[in-house]
C-alpha cells in the first residue's frame, strides 16, 4: 500500500534548536523584506539622519554636540583653554560614542589640523595636519583647546529660543537640534560623510564672498551668484582651474566636479621646484610616492631627488631638477600624472526637515534665509515677550504711584502674609503677577525717585514694543536685520580667499604629447608580444635582431617617440599605451614585454598591434564561425586617459583575424577546407557596436572553419573569374593604411 502523505491538519512541526543552555527554541520564518525593514532600515535611517549628513546650519550632530559642549563649558569667552581631555569628557554627556570619535571630531574642527577655512576651535599642541597623511594627532591629554570668536556667531541668541531643544541621549539634560548660526556656514565649511545608499561632498567657500552672496541674494533671488561667490576656497591655498560651464553645473544641481593644482615657483640658483600649496584633496605622502613612482617607470627623466621640507614656516616640497631642464615642462608633466592636480567631486546633499536633499547653491541660500528669517522672527517674539511682561509690571507699578502711602498701609495691617498679594490686588485692581512684583520690591524703594525712574522706562518700552510687533510680522524688515548681521560678519571676519583662481582658457594648452620628446624610431613586435622601439642611429650600428629561439618577428613599421599604439588580446580587451612609455632599445636585447607592462590579465597575449593614427580608419574581425565585423576605429576612443577597455570584439566565436584599413581594401578570407573567397571591405556597413557579432562572409560545410583573412593585392584579382587558396598569394600580417587596395570587389 502507498505511503500517505502528510496533510496540513496532521500538524507539520516547526524545526527546533538547542542552545548551549539545552533549551529549545523555535525558528521563526520572516520575509527578508520584513526583516530588513524592522532591523536594517532603522540602522540606515540613524546613519543618514543622525550622523553622516549635515543639515542646513552647516554641522553633523557630532559637530553640534561638540561646540555645545564647549560653550556651555564657558570656552567661547576669555583667553583661557583647558585640556582636549576635559571637552572629550564633557561631550559624552550628549554624544554616546567613544573619547577617540568625539577627539578626532574636534581635530578637524581645530586651526591646527587646517582641515576647515573657517576653523572653529582654537587649539594648542599637535592637531596633525590635513595635508599629511602621516603627521599624527597628539592624544588629548597633550593638546588644549577653546572655541573661536567665530563661535560667537554661531551661538549667537541660542537662550532667546532661535532653535529648539531636545532632551539628549539619556534625558539628563537638553542639547540644541540646530546652531543659530548667523551666516550661511553650510556653504563655508567643507563637508563630507557616506550615509547608506548615499554620500555627502560639499566644498567649502570662502566667508566674505558666501556673506556677500546671501546679501545681494535676500535683494535678489535672481543675481549673478558668480559676482560675489568666485569659487571654492580650501585652507590649503592651491589654484582653482575655473570652467565656466562646469562650475555653473555645479552651482545649478549641486553636483559636479572641479580641479585644483599645487601653487609653485622655481628657485633658478638651486635648480629645484619648490612647492608651497597642494589640492585639498591630496596628501604629501601621496605626491611623494607617486612621483617617485614615475621616477622609477622611467616616465619622467627630469628629476633627480624629491623631499618633504616642511616645518613651522608651512608646507614645502623640494623637487630636484637635472641640469638643462625645463621646470615648466617637467610641472605640466606632474600635473598630468600625480596628485599635484587633483579633482574635487562635489554633492551638495543636506538634510531639510529630517529628509536628505541634492540641491544647488541657490536653493541652498533659499533654504537658509528661510530657516534663518524663522530663527530671527522666534529671537524678536522671544524679545518681544520679554518687553510685554516688563511692561505689565510697570503699568502694575504704576499704579502704586497714585497712593504709595495706601500699599504701604495694605502690607503693614495685613496679618497673613499668603494675603499680602490678594489684598493688593483688590486694593489697586491689578493682577496677580504686579502684585507679586510690588510686594518683591524692597522697603527702602518704596519711594517716590525710585518709582518714577522705573515708570519712565515705561514709555520706551511701549516704542520698543510697538516696533518690535511691525518686526515681527515684516519678512522684509527680519531680512533687513539678517543683512545688517552679515555685513558685520564681513567686517570683523572677513579674510581674502586662500585658493587662487585660474582661468582654464587662460592656461598653457600644451598637450601631454607635446612634453614627450619626438624622434623618429622603428618598432619590431614578436610572435611571443615582445616590444623593441630602436632609434635610426642605433638601427644602423646594430646588427641582427634577438629574439628567443621559438619566437620571431611577427611585424616592424616605422613611427615616432609620441606614436600611439592599440594592443588587441585574446580576451576581447584592448589597451592603449604610447611608444614613449617604452624605453629606447637595441637589437641585441629581446624588447618590453607587452602583457607585464600593460598590466595585463593572467594568461592573457597580445594578438594584434598597430598605430590608430586619428582613429579615422576601420577594423575588420574574423571569426571562426565564417562571420566578419567592421568597426569604426572611432568606437575606441576615450576621453579619459583609460588604458584598458574591455569587450574590444565579440566572444560569440574565436577569433581568427584583424584587418585594418583606410580606403577600401580587397580581403582574401580561408577556410580549413582549401576554400578562400575575396571580398570587398564596402561590402561590410559598419557597426557602431565594439563587440558586434558581424554578418556572415563564407559559407562553412561540415567541421570545416574559418581559417584567416588578408588583404589582397590588385594585380591579383584584375581580370579574374575564380581562385582557390593556391593561387591567391599571402599577404602581411600588417599593412598601413596608406598601403590600401583597389575599391573593386570579388566575390567567389
Amino acid at each position: 500500500m502507498a505511503r500517505k502523505k502528510k496533510t496540513e491538519d496532521a500538524g507539520e512541526k516547526k524545526p527546533q534548536i538547542n542552545n548551549v543552555m539545552g533549551l529549545h527554541a523555535e525558528v521563526q520564518e520572516q520575509l527578508i523584506t520584513d526583516t530588513l525593514e524592522t532591523n536594517y532600515m532603522p540602522y540606515a535611517m540613524s546613519v543618514i539622519v543622525s550622523r553622516a549628513i549635515p543639515e542646513i546650519d552647516g554641522f553633523k550632530p557630532s559637530h553640534r554636540k561638540l561646540l555645545y559642549t564647549m560653550y556651555k563649558m564657558g570656552l567661547l569667552a576669555g583667553d583661557e583653554m583647558t585640556k582636549s581631555a576635559n571637552i572629550v569628557g564633557q561631550t559624552m554627556r550628549l554624544n554616546p560614542h567613544g573619547d577617540a570619535a568625539i577627539y578626532e571630531t574636534m581635530v578637524r574642527l581645530s586651526k591646527g589640523n587646517e582641515s576647515l577655512i573657517l576653523p572653529f576651535v582654537e587649539s594648542k599642541g599637535s592637531f596633525g595636519k590635513v595635508y599629511s597623511r602621516d603627521m599624527a594627532y597628539a592624544a588629548a591629554r597633550y593638546t588644549e583647546a577653546k572655541l573661536a570668536p567665530i563661535c560667537a556667531e554661531i551661538f549667537r541668541d541660542i537662550d532667546r529660543d532661535t532653535v529648539d531643544f531636545t532632551d539628549n541621549y539619556d534625558g539628563s539634560t537638553k542639547e540644541p537640534l540646530l546652531l543659530p548660526t548667523a551666516f550661511p556656514n553650510v556653504l563655508v565649511s567643507a563637508n563630507q560623510g557616506i550615509a547608506v545608499g548615499m554620500a555627502s561632498m560639499i566644498c567649502g567657500f570662502n566667508l566674505e564672498e558666501v556673506c556677500r552672496t546671501e546679501i545681494e541674494y535676500i535683494k535678489n533671488p535672481d543675481c549673478d551668484l558668480f559676482e560675489t561667490l568666485k569659487g571654492p576656497d580650501f585652507p590649503t591655498g592651491g589654484e582653482l582651474i575655473f570652467n565656466r560651464e562646469v562650475m555653473e553645473n555645479i552651482y545649478n544641481t549641486g553636483r559636479g566636479s572641479f580641479k585644483t593644482r599645487a601653487v609653485w615657483k622655481y628657485v633658478k640658483e638651486e635648480n629645484i621646484i619648490e612647492i608651497n600649496e597642494i589640492p585639498y584633496t591630496a596628501t604629501v605622502e601621496a605626491i611623494i610616492d607617486k612621483v617617485a613612482e614615475l621616477v622609477k617607470q622611467g616616465k619622467i627623466k627630469e628629476i633627480s631627488d624629491m623631499r618633504d621640507e616642511t616645518d613651522l614656516n608651512g608646507l614645502k616640497l623640494a623637487i630636484d631638477l637635472k641640469r638643462g631642464v625645463d621646470p615648466e615642462r617637467v610641472m605640466q608633466k606632474l600635473f598630468r600624472s600625480t596628485p599635484l592636480m587633483d579633482a574635487f567631486p562635489c554633492n551638495f546633499n543636506i538634510l531639510i526637515s529630517g529628509m536628505p536633499k541634492v540641491m544647488g547653491v541657490r536653493e541652498i541660500l533659499d533654504e537658509w534665509t528661510a530657516w534663518r528669517v524663522e530663527s530671527v522672527r522666534r529671537r524678536i517674539f522671544f524679545e518681544l515677550t520679554k518687553k510685554k511682561d516688563r511692561l505689565h509690571l510697570l503699568k502694575g507699578l504704576k499704579k502704586i504711584l497714585l497712593d504709595i502711602d495706601k500699599a504701604i498701609s495694605i502690607i503693614r495691617n495685613t496679618e497673613a502674609e499668603a494675603e499680602v498679594v490678594p489684598n493688593l490686588m483688590i486694593g489697586f485692581g491689578i493682577d496677580e503677577t504686579q502684585a507679586e512684583y510690588v510686594a518683591e520690591i524692597k522697603l527702602r524703594n518704596i519711594n517716590r525717585e525710585y518709582i518714577l525712574r522705573q515708570i519712565d522706562e515705561t514709555e520706551r518700552l511701549e516704542q520698543d514694543i510697538k516696533e518690535l510687533e511691525e518686526t515681527v510680522n515684516s519678512k522684509s524688515k527680519i531680512k533687513k536685520l539678517i543683512v545688517g548681521e552679515l555685513e558685520a560678519i564681513i567686517k570683523k571676519y572677513g579674510q581674502p580667499r586662500k585658493t587662487k583662481i585660474v582661468y582654464e582658457s587662460e592656461l598653457d594648452d600644451t598637450e601631454e604629447e607635446e612634453l614627450e620628446e619626438d624622434y623618429p624610431v622603428t618598432v619590431f613586435i614578436s610572435r611571443h608580444g615582445y616590444l623593441k622601439k630602436i632609434t635610426p642611429q642605433s638601427l644602423r650600428m646594430s646588427g641582427e635582431q634577438k629574439y628567443k629561439e621559438d619566437d620571431g618577428l611577427l611585424v616592424s613599421f616605422e613611427a615616432t617617440n609620441r606614436t600611439e599604439l592599440m594592443v588587441f588580446t585574446d580576451k576581447c580587451q584592448v589597451y592603449k599605451t604610447k611608444l614613449s612609455e617604452f624605453e629606447d632599445g637595441k637589437a641585441s636585447a629581446l624588447g618590453t614585454y607587452l602583457p607585464s607592462k600593460l598590466g595585463m590579465d593572467d594568461n592573457e597575449n597580445a594578438i594584434y598591434t598597430f598605430a590608430p593614427g586619428e582613429y579615422s580608419d576601420s577594423v575588420l574581425f574574423f571569426y571562426e564561425n565564417g562571420k566578419a565585423a567592421r568597426v569604426p576605429l572611432s568606437s575606441y576612443v576615450t576621453k579619459s586617459n583609460r588604458r584598458k577597455l574591455a569587450n574590444a570584439y565579440s566572444d560569440k566565436a574565436p577569433l581568427k583575424s584583424i584587418l585594418v584599413f583606410g580606403k577600401e581594401r580587397d580581403v582574401a578570407v580561408f577556410s580549413t577546407e582549401g576554400r578562400a573567397v575575396v571580398i570587398n571591405s564596402s561590402q561590410l556597413s559598419e557597426k557602431a557596436a565594439r563587440d558586434s557579432q558581424g554578418v556572415n562572409v563564407m559559407t562553412l560545410k561540415g567541421r570545416y572553419v574559418l581559417k584567416e583573412a588578408r588583404f589582397l593585392e590588385d594585380s591579383t584579382i584584375k581580370n579574374k573569374s575564380r581562385y582557390t587558396a593556391r593561387n591567391i598569394p599571402a599577404a602581411g600580417a600588417i599593412l598601413k593604411p596608406e598601403d590600401a587596395g583597389s575599391e573593386q570587389m570579388s566575390m567567389l
